[in-house]
């Protein structure tokens, strides 16, 4: 009797850690954070390109590009009539360039040595949130399905479940 009693306080105690997930107890992520660097190929004498564009493709003229390295504003250039600008000169590097509020993080990489898949051009949009990927906000079934408490429900279910059939057969008579 005990063993049973012990068997199904782990089993409560497992289903308690799995409806309690860590992402809910761990801390926000900071909003000020960069996201992921892009690989990004130098033109000749390490010049940079890009383009300032907003979510709804549109170029934006005389808009103030900054190119920082850490926490250092290295140079700073404005866009022309196509939203484009360029910084010379450059080293490899992790670079961020920051426009109207926007911000992204760059690998720089000489032409020699860039991989494959390194864009030529920089590309910073402005103006209204990007969503990436395939589930944005207008989706609220995605959004439910990828919910912590929903996720740890169904994998406590396949747990307790097969637990739970398998203590409820009965021992065979020989």
């Amino acid at each position: 009797m005990n063993r049973t009693v012990f068997r199904r306080a782990v089993v409560c105690l497992a289903m308690l850690g799995l409806c309690m997930p860590q992402m809910a107890m761990a801390a926000n992520p900071s909003s000020e954070r960069a996201p992921g660097a892009t690989d990004l190929r130098l033109g000749e004498n390490g010049s940079l390109l890009g383009q300032v564009v907003t979510t709804q493709h549109a170029v934006v003229a005389n808009a103030e590009v900054s190119l920082c390295h850490g926490d250092q504003v290295l140079a700073r250039a404005a866009t022309d009539q196509h939203g484009r600008f360029a910084f010379r000169g450059l080293d490899r590097g992790v670079y961020q360039l920051v426009a109207a509020g926007q911000q992204q993080a760059y690998r720089a990489w000489p032409q020699s040595v860039a991989p494959p898949a390194a864009r030529s051009n920089a590309l910073i949009v402005v103006g209204g949130e990007t969503v990436r990927g395939q589930c944005g906000q207008g989706s609220p079934l995605c959004n439910f399905l990828t919910h912590p408490l929903l996720i740890a429900g169904v994998v406590a279910a396949a747990i307790a479940i097969p637990v739970a059939i398998h203590n409820n057969k009965k021992p065979s008579s020989p």
